[in-house]
């Protein structure tokens, strides 16, 4: 038996590990004010409530404005053209918004990929440092037998071996 290798004890492991974080914690903890904004608008005009008040305001606007008795519209034939200034102006101030927010999204989908890898490093290391004790413990098991006279061969035979009672 190899007196040499003895494998790491339990308490040397525990001092080994890194303390957990959460990766969404430490991602919304590195976010600055402005990137929060672009996140939270993000969120909330990717919805289809957004887009059902958008498309229920344009509808009724402009079903108004066309509809409508003369007297009763209260928008000039030219405020077309400047709700359709208005809406050019929404999407191209809402584009880089939502394209922030999605890189935003795509840092913190890369943080828990990172959390997730570390994780499953810290398990392979303690996987391998059990296996390791499993060899050693087998080590000495076979070290014992051998101690007592016996073969390896010998023992397993007798295990196999149904008992007489």
């Amino acid at each position: 038996m190899n007196q040499a290798f003895k494998p790491p004890s339990k308490n040397a492991l525990i001092a080994q590990r890194q303390p957990i974080q959460s990766a969404n914690l430490r991602h919304e903890q590195q976010l600055t004010r402005l990137e929060k904004i672009a996140l939270m608008i993000t969120d909330r005009i990717g919805t289809m409530g957004f887009f059902m008040a958008i498309v229920t305001w344009t509808t009724l606007w402009l079903g108004w404005n066309f509809l409508a008795p003369q007297a009763l519209k209260f928008d000039p034939p030219m405020a077309f053209v400047f709700w359709l200034f208005l809406s050019n102006m929404i999407q191209i101030f809402l584009m880089p918004l939502l394209m922030i927010g999605q890189n935003l999204q795509g840092r913190h989908a890369e943080a828990r990929a990172e959390a997730d890898f570390a994780v499953n490093t810290k398990a392979e290391r303690e996987i391998e440092a059990v296996l390791d004790h499993l060899e050693y413990q087998n080590a000495l098991l076979i070290a014992l037998i051998e101690h007592q006279g016996l073969t390896l061969e010998q023992v397993l035979a007798q295990k196999s071996e149904p008992s007489k009672i």
